[in-house]
């Protein structure tokens, strides 16, 4: 029952933290700036995103498991809640801001909540089934004896998962959508035979019912935006439970691929132009800011975005490491051919 029972409480309680809101922030000058991007609407509460923060803090510290994982992943999400809210008010150094992201993935990975083994979907060609990860190790009985191969490949996957999410935040609701079809498929994942982790489900049962409440106030036309505040959160958590759903990173990149594979699309084409991939211009834009250039409305990039999603995710549970591998290829395909047809097409309307 609670596995059912304690979601609903968690979705219950954003939902009452965001209409809270809608009050409470305009009062506290917590509003965003919409003429920095040249926008005419009136200002949102913002960033409602420390709300999501705040009911899953709540909840997680009501599970009572705290061992040393739980621990890290604690303090992590409170000091990056801290510096996006910061930076979502008054824009940081980008210096600054990545160097927090780092430590918040160094922490995590600190306390135990590590990627040891990538699965080889060429298993079959070189007969090697794992690749290890758990080389080059570090004494420390303080940390579980950490490896510097795994904490290099557990710290790139968490900053590509809060970046990804972050950067895909250019139309509101898409990262709630994004987290809420991430987080419902590593709960389904958890509860199948080959994870078998209540814990994990009712974790990734709570997040999704927190971004579902989020989803009621910034799907288009929005009531809020969540800002970097948010999108971080739900970034790292997703990339936090594909490790601890026994590392299956390949299912969550299959899940985030959308956002995942348009940032690595956009940082190559700024690559290819000599630009910063970090950088981005009028040019260099993600694939929704070209779609809504090319004509698509809002409620049309997050359907595509809902259907790509939800598609590979669900396919994910069924499949074995090579066909998750061809499926990964499949989506980084249809990734390649929207960039091109949205491109085209906005070269055509301009």
């Amino acid at each position: 029952m609670d596995i059912w029972m304690i979601p609903l409480s968690a979705f219950g309680a954003a939902a009452v933290l965001h209409f809270c809101a809608l009050r409470l922030f305009p009062r506290l000058g917590l509003l965003d700036f919409p003429e920095r991007y040249g926008l005419l609407r009136k200002r949102l509460p913002y960033p409602a995103g420390i709300l999501s923060v705040c009911t899953f803090l709540a909840f997680f510290s009501y599970l009572e498991i705290w061992n040393q994982e739980f621990f890290g992943i604690f303090t992590a999400v409170i000091l990056l809640a801290i510096i996006n809210f910061i930076d979502d008010r008054r824009p940081l150094p980008f210096s600054i801001r990545l160097f927090v992201q780092l430590f918040c993935a160094l922490v995590i990975f600190l306390m135990g909540t590590r990627i040891f083994t990538i699965t080889n979907p060429l298993e079959g060609i070189s007969g090697i089934p794992h690749i290890a990860l758990d080389t080059w190790v570090i004494p420390s009985v303080t940390f579980s004896n950490p490896s510097i191969i795994g904490m290099v490949f557990t710290m790139l996957w968490l900053g590509l998962t809060m970046n990804a999410l972050n950067w895909f935040d250019g139309i509101r609701g898409q990262v709630s959508v994004v987290s809420l079809i991430g987080f419902l498929t590593i709960g389904a994942l958890s509860l199948s035979d080959r994870v078998g982790d209540e814990h994990l489900a009712l974790l990734a049962f709570i997040l999704a019912g927190i971004a579902a409440a989020g989803l009621f106030f910034d799907f288009p036309p929005a009531k809020v935006v969540m800002g970097d505040t948010g999108a971080m959160f739900f970034g790292l958590m997703l990339g936090v439970l594909t490790i601890y759903s026994g590392g299956k990173v390949a299912t969550g990149f299959l899940v985030l691929g959308v956002p995942l594979l348009d940032s690595i699309i956009v940082g190559l084409r700024r690559v290819l132009k000599g630009k910063s991939p970090f950088r981005g211009n009028a040019i260099d834009e993600h694939l929704h800011h070209r779609l809504l250039r090319a004509g698509w409305s809002e409620r049309q990039v997050i359907a595509l975005t809902a259907v790509l999603g939800t598609s590979f995710g669900v396919a994910a549970l069924f499949m074995d490491t090579l066909q998750k591998f061809l499926a990964g290829v499949a989506l980084a395909g249809i990734m390649m051919v929207l960039s091109v047809y949205s491109g085209k097409k906005c070269t055509m309307r301009n």
